[in-house]
């Protein structure tokens, strides 16, 4: 399901300070592209911005204006406006050699510390002090989170040059999200359908396919638990379903069968957390994922002291591609000489290597008792050997490993052919893996990844590898 189109904010909150201060706004009419002709006119808007001239409603119309103009540039627009703030207002290097002298020349103690205080001032690029100031705004945050977005998508297209711009923003919204001012909210059917329209995009674990699909994931024996910003009270940051279930859960069709019976809330005995989406992609890179887990535990246990056993049922989403590459760089070193034996001969192909791909990419492979049983074991295997051998700089090469093992978790258990949807046969050969939160183990295993990167996990687990 694609996300919903960015809304507009900075135009509502334009629209209503233009009534209270009319004649002052300095609004610029750029050209979506904004060609060549168009950047002196962009940076003298900025430049006022930074000027700060007036009080703090004239302020906060600058800034409005300022943001309107980039929601209104297309994407080439938007990336030379980005550019723009990245080359030209970067830190002063005069500024920078001149606090720098002025502290090396300070005597007296008092005279050092003023020193000291310009150089911070003058080491704080021009367009951090520009970007602080949406801050003001209603929407201000919002469209920040929005605008960091696009640089990411930019970055991604090999566009390497907005990198500082990309950190800049990034610490900014660090420190203006962190944890302490964020709010956990239990998401129901009875919530604003403007909301749930959101989850219903937002889902990035398991497509939601419909309003009914929705409604069983917010049922009784169901929770929903967002992340909020009191700036952006109206958008998801992050948020994680859970399924009350019996046993620790294997198969995610079973979770998401919306004819499966209902089972009561007050005889589940575990909490599976079967999807985590971040609904930002302007906040990536900021850390609040733990923070939720810890607190939705928290929270099921407050509310239901019957559950027992806090675990998830996880994708393994890089499982595949990693394969692919390591099959075609080993080859037959990647596999038991019976394995290799077994495969070659069920393909009919002498390389066991391009036959285990081969029947991976055979539509339906899964259905089939002969080829499925003989995977089994093989792709069991070398999933544990990815999760626990596969590492880059002593960290699981797994993201969404590395995100519960930082967080504390036990790799508990590889379950095979537990989400056979398109997106779970193509990235692991419908593979998932259940991680254990055992509460009393959350901090020692934390420490143990984290410090030494040691991947703690469950005896079956360390035998497949």
């Amino acid at each position: 399901m694609a996300k919903p189109e960015p809304v507009r904010f900075l135009d509502r909150t334009l629209r209503s300070l233009r009534l209270v201060l009319r004649g002052h706004s300095q609004s610029v009419d750029l050209s979506p592209e904004l060609p060549d002709s168009e950047i002196e006119q962009l940076k003298q808007q900025i430049d006022a911005c930074l000027e700060a001239r007036g009080g703090e409603v004239s302020a906060r119309v600058r800034a409005a204006d300022l943001g309107r103009s980039y929601l209104r540039l297309n994407d080439q627009g938007r990336r030379r406006f980005l550019h723009l703030l990245a080359q030209d207002y970067d830190v002063d290097e005069a500024a920078v050699a001149k606090a720098s002298a002025a502290l090396a020349a300070a005597k007296r103690p008092e005279e050092r510390q003023a020193a000291r205080r310009r150089l911070r001032q003058a080491l704080v690029p021009q367009r951090v002090r520009l970007l602080t100031q949406f801050n003001i705004l209603p929407q201000g945050v919002k469209f920040l989170v929005d605008m960091r977005a696009d640089i990411r998508a930019f970055r991604q297209a090999d566009d390497s040059n907005l990198g500082m711009l990309d950190d800049d923003l990034r610490e900014l919204l660090t420190s203006w999200f962190d944890i302490g001012f964020l709010d956990l909210a239990r998401i129901t059917w009875e919530s604003p359908a403007a909301l749930l329209e959101k989850l219903m995009a937002y889902e990035a674990v398991h497509q939601i396919r419909s309003w009914e699909d929705l409604k069983n994931r917010l049922d009784s024996d169901r929770r929903c638990y967002a992340f909020f910003h009191p700036r952006m009270p109206d958008e998801p940051l992050i948020f994680i379903q859970v399924a009350l279930v019996k046993g620790m859960a294997d198969d995610v069709q079973e979770l998401l069968d919306e004819s499966a019976p209902e089972i009561d809330a007050e005889a589940a005995d575990t909490a599976i957390f079967y999807s985590i989406t971040n609904a930002q992609s302007g906040l990536a890179g900021v850390s609040f994922g733990s923070f939720l887990i810890k607190r939705v535990v928290d929270s099921l246990v407050r509310d239901l002291g019957n559950l027992k056993t806090f675990a998830t049922l996880s994708p393994v989403p890089r499982f595949l591609d990693w394969l692919y590459r390591a099959l075609e760089s080993e080859g037959e070193d990647l596999l038991k000489p019976q394995e290799a034996e077994a495969l070659a001969e069920a393909a009919g192909q002498d390389s066991a290597a391009a036959a285990l791909m081969s029947l991976l990419k055979r539509p339906g492979w899964y259905e089939d008792d002969e080829p499925s049983e003989l995977l089994r074991p093989v792709l069991m295997r070398l999933c544990a050997v990815y999760l626990l051998q596969v590492k880059e700089a002593e960290r699981t090469h797994d993201r969404v490993a590395h995100f519960h093992l930082s967080n504390g978790a036990r790799l508990e258990r590889i379950n095979w052919l537990a989400d056979t949807s398109s997106n779970g046969l193509k990235q692991s050969a419908g593979l998932m893996v259940n991680y254990l939160y055992r509460l009393a183990d959350i901090e020692k295993n934390h420490e143990a990844y984290r410090g030494a990167g040691k991947i703690v996990a469950a005896a079956p687990v360390k035998r497949l590898a």
